[in-house]
């Protein structure tokens, strides 16, 4: 954290003491929004023991909380999430909705049997998803619509050319991009303004660090960084042991699957002797390690119960001196993890790894 970051006093879940929530700007042209997000896709989607009430409670002790940037997926759960969004927005204390950004990514194609389909990036798509997503979120607008993935069949240019237009309509407020790579992120920041780039990030997971983050950094683009837990493996919580449901993504996920988990949890327990060194617990850690990458970087975090929230809120009291950060570099070393971060199906759609 650094003395330049602007902070709002806020109500922390955990303890109820008014605790000061630092706010990042999302790039030269976007939003100021909490230092640290809440994403909402394991509330309706891709995780098992979904719990909608908890869900809610989680986003309302979020919003409480200070935590502005909600972010989510109009496929998540084929509409639910956002849904799940407006009523949390709905019964929320006033003001909830203007203070918060709300996050949509679009263009991830559904079936009836919960199957995926390609993306959807074409013009005429882009105005129909965000119709939906309007109707579902129960607004005038939304603060940040981005595509999901690349679409390999239509031009970058044209997808956000469509989102501009949907700017200038005043339905949406800034244009955001998902998991696209140094050449898409130009040729896009060439169309219209682009507040930031959502993209994995973690101390597992640095493909970023080579060219992406220094493109972005270099045309003004923010990052907001998903996966700062690489979907709870290095939590702290997760233990080798645990039985996943089949409709669990991590069940199929490579980093989870066999000796590729044994010896990334072997990493988990060499930064969690960090973290007890610390007093802190080896999420908030790994949560205050993104924070530490860059003002210019917004970690989102997908928890969806209250302890974890909190939990996650306490990294933003994290402070990590130099000797700290060798200590975590020493523990858990770029490129140290074992297993691609999604299966070969799913990496193959990906500009980012192109």
């Amino acid at each position: 954290m650094t003395s330049s970051e602007k902070t709002t006093p806020v109500t922390t879940p955990a303890s109820g003491a008014p605790s000061p929530v630092p706010t990042r700007r999302l790039g030269s042209t976007g939003p100021r929004v909490s230092a640290l997000g809440l994403g909402a896709m394991g509330m309706s989607a891709l995780y098992e023991g979904g719990d909608r009430a908890e869900s809610l409670a989680t986003l309302h002790a979020a919003l409480d909380a200070g935590v502005t940037l909600i972010d989510t997926g109009d496929f998540y759960g084929m509409g639910s999430n956002e849904m799940l969004i407006n009523e949390a927005l709905r019964t929320a204390p006033a003001g909830a909705r203007e203070r918060a950004v709300i996050s949509v990514k679009f263009g991830g194609m559904r079936d009836p049997d919960n199957g995926w389909g390609p993306v959807d990036g074409r013009p005429a798509a882009v105005r129909n998803f965000a119709a939906y997503s309007l109707q579902r979120l129960g607004t005038d607008h939304i603060d940040i619509y981005r595509l999901a993935r690349v679409d390999p069949a239509v031009p970058i240019e044209e997808t956000v050319g469509a989102i501009a237009e949907l700017v200038q309509a005043g339905h949406v407020r800034h244009i955001g991009l998902s998991e696209a790579g140094a050449d898409t992120v130009r040729r896009a920041a060439s169309v219209a303004p682009i507040s930031d780039l959502q993209i994995e990030y973690s101390l597992i997971s640095r493909g970023i660090e080579d060219t992406i983050l220094p493109t972005a950094r270099e045309l003004g683009i923010g990052i907001t960084a998903y996966g700062v837990l690489s979907r709870g493996l290095i939590s702290g919580h997760f233990t080798p042991d645990r039985e996943l449901a089949a409709t669990d993504f991590r069940a199929i996920s490579p980093r989870f699957q066999g000796e590729n988990l044994r010896h990334n949890l072997e990493l988990v327990e060499s930064l969690r002797k960090v973290a007890e060194q610390k007093g802190v617990t080896v999420a908030q850690t790994a949560i205050a390690w993104v924070l530490s990458r860059g003002e210019d970087i917004v970690p989102l975090v997908g928890a969806r119960h209250r302890d974890r929230l909190a939990e996650s809120l306490g990294a933003l009291a994290v402070t990590l001196d130099a000797d700290d950060l060798a200590a975590i570099e020493r523990a858990v070393p770029a490129g140290a993890a074992q297993g691609d971060r999604y299966p070969s199906s799913q990496m193959a759609h990906l500009d980012s790894e192109h």
